[in-house]
This record gives structure tokens, C-alpha cells and sequence, in this order.
């Protein structure tokens, strides 16, 4: 889109005369940012709420989980490796960072390769990669299990905590907390999962959706589709971002998947256990799976009660309602997994909101 053409689509977004107030919700932490970074969220035109989903991996990741993985450092003293965004997040009583300050053995890869190749250099370490993300991470993660496997390097274990992305949308329709008139979809997850996974949004919600890429362009024509779908009662996912998204996905990276993993009940941070919308590895790669590898007895699980953290992923707050948001709770010193990642809702208010 020249830049001409952009002005006056965002002259029309800027102008546009809604019948009615509307709610949309973004899933993914990536257009979150993007929303802001862009300056696409400040040219809304008067009546129309953007709502940020719990399109964060790392901020929907129970405490439970990092409960259980320092918990295995502790016990078996195996080196944590895990991407940089987990360092900070607190846990029911600590933290990955204060475990590593304490002399605890966590490292930050930029990959799961990167752990897989810190097993592979020294045998006598046990290494547990912190699994953590959606469809569009998971594959490499697969790839690099599958390599593991070949090689026979069995002092490398992940820690799954990934989920899928559908199930956590369709949980936060039937809590029916938040009214949501329509929603802008992911775009990288859609490459994996294609369109036609997004279906059940408009067959059985009535609730019509927008694929969307990340840039100004995108952001700016997703939203105008997605008003005049409601506006219209368009109940449909159109795909705005056919350069990268298919009807049915990346079916190489799905099978991937399949041959990997098992669907099961996961919890989310701040929604509750949600049916089939996590990952578990199969029972035939259990020398690799790093919670039956390494048992442990697991604390309590508890979260810190004044963060809203929770309320702002099912969209029933915004982070500046938070008490804490800003003065107690920032960046630097996070209470809540919203504020830690980059992908956090928190965190972008905090950056970009005005």
C-alpha cells in the first residue's frame, strides 16, 4: 500500500461512523504491541474498544508450572534453559532470576537448539528446556525433540508447557464475561493452524473475525473489515493475510505436532484449566519428558492477590486499572507475567500507552 493510499484508509478509520459502540478483541501479543506501536490504536474512531485477549504465552503461564520447574533444579540440580521473557516472571514464591542470583543452574537460549546443543557439549549436565508458547513456536520445539531422539542424547529434556489457541478463545466466549462483537485473529498462529480453525468463531459464536497481519497496513484494513462485518451481521472469518495464511495451514509443521505431542487439559493464567487446549508429549517419549523424568512434590500453588493479571487476560480490565500498574508493578520490577513480556499487555500500556 503506497503511502497515499494509506493516509486516506486511515482518514476513513479515523472518521468512521459507527451504528453502535463495539468491542473487538485482538488475539495476539504481537498486534498488541503493533496496535500501539503503530499508532493504529490512536485513530479509532469514538465508540470503538479495543480489548486485548490472552494472546501472551508467557503471561498465560500458571504459576504452577514454574513452580514445578524450579522445583526440579532444586531436587536434581539440572540446568534450567529457558528463553529470556520466563527469567522474570514470579512464581507462587519465587522466580527463575532470584533461583539463578542464588547460585541455581538457569540459562537464557534463543532457541531450543541452543539447549539441545548445551546437552550435547557436556553429558554430565541434564538439561530442561522450558517449553513454553503457541502453535507457531511449537514446531521448532518438535524439530529439536525429534533430533534429540536421533542423536540419543538423553540428558536433554522439555518441560512442556504449550498451549493452542483456539480452545482459549472459545473458553472466554462461554465464560461470557465481556461482551465481543468480533475479533482480529492471529496471524502467525493462522499460518500453522490455517483458517478454517478459526471457523467455529462465526458457526456456532456468531462472531465475526478478521485474520490480520502486523504492520499499519494490515492493522488499519483488518479493523475496517472486521466493523463493517459487524455492522453488516457478516457472521465470517475472512483472511486478510492470505501472503502467509492458508485454508488449512502448514500441514509439514501439523503432523509435526501430531506425531509429538498429545492434546490434553491445561491451566491458564487467570481463566482456569481449559479442556484440549494444551500439549503433553507422548507416552513413547517419556525419557524426554522432563515432569516424569524428574518427580517432584509440588508446593503449593498460590499468586500474588492484588496483581489483576488475570483479569486483564479474559479483557475485563485494562492494565491501568490495575492498582499496581505503573507504580509498584513495572518493567523493571514486575509483579504480574503482563508486565514481563514484550508481548504483554501491561508491558505495552506501559511503553506505548498514553
Amino acid at each position: 500500500m503506497d503511502k497515499d493510499k494509506l493516509l486516506r484508509h486511515s482518514v476513513l478509520l479515523k472518521n468512521y461512523k459507527l451504528n453502535k459502540p463495539l468491542n473487538i478483541m485482538e488475539v495476539c501479543g504481537t498486534h498488541t504491541v503493533s496496535f500501539f506501536h503503530t499508532g493504529v490504536k490512536d485513530i479509532f474512531p469514538n465508540g470503538l474498544n479495543l480489548i486485548d485477549g490472552p494472546g501472551c504465552p508467557v503471561c498465560v503461564t500458571a504459576n504452577g508450572y514454574l513452580d514445578r520447574a524450579i522445583e526440579i533444579q532444586k531436587k536434581y540440580n539440572v540446568v534450567l534453559a529457558t528463553f529470556g521473557d520466563m527469567i522474570k516472571v514470579p512464581a507462587s514464591y519465587t522466580s527463575l532470576q532470584k533461583l539463578k542470583s542464588e547460585g541455581g543452574r538457569v540459562e537464557i537460549v534463543y532457541s531450543p537448539m541452543d539447549a539441545l546443543e548445551m546437552a550435547k557439549q557436556d553429558k554430565n549436565k541434564q538439561v530442561v528446556f522450558l517449553s513454553v508458547g503457541f502453535e507457531t513456536t511449537i514446531p521448532a520445539e518438535a524439530v529439536t525433540l525429534k533430533r534429540a531422539v536421533e542423536e540419543g542424547v538423553d540428558n536433554f529434556s522439555i518441560l512442556t508447557g504449550n498451549k493452542l489457541t483456539p480452545p482459549a478463545v472459545k473458553a472466554l466466549l462461554e465464560l461470557g464475561e465481556v461482551k465481543i462483537d468480533g475479533f482480529i485473529l492471529p496471524g502467525h498462529v493462522s499460518i500453522i493452524t490455517g483458517s478454517e480453525k478459526w471457523k467455529f468463531l462465526a458457526d456456532y459464536f456468531g462472531k465475526p473475525s478478521v485474520i490480520s497481519g502486523f504492520n499499519s497496513e494490515d492493522l488499519i484494513m483488518g479493523v475496517l473489515r472486521l466493523v463493517q462485518l459487524i455492522e453488516n451481521g457478516d457472521n465470517k472469518i475472512e483472511n486478510l493475510y492470505k501472503k502467509a495464511v492458508t485454508k488449512r495451514g502448514n500441514h509439514i509443521a501439523l503432523n509435526l505436532i501430531e506425531e509429538l505431542f498429545d492434546v490434553t487439559d491445561t491451566k491458564w493464567r487467570g481463566i482456569g484449566t481449559i479442556p484440549k487446549s494444551g500439549l503433553e508429549l507422548k507416552e513413547c517419549y517419556g525419557n524426554f519428558d522432563a515432569e516424569k523424568k524428574f518427580p517432584v512434590t509440588m508446593p503449593e500453588e498460590v499468586e500474588n492477590k492484588n496483581c489483576r493479571c488475570g483479569e486483564v487476560l479474559r479483557g475485563l480490565i485494562i492494565p491501568t486499572e490495575c492498582p499496581l500498574f505503573g507504580t509498584v508493578c513495572t518493567p523493571r520490577e514486575p509483579v504480574g507475567a503482563c508486565m514481563v513480556s514484550f508481548e504483554g499487555s501491561c508491558s505495552a500500556y506501559y511503553k506505548y500507552g498514553k
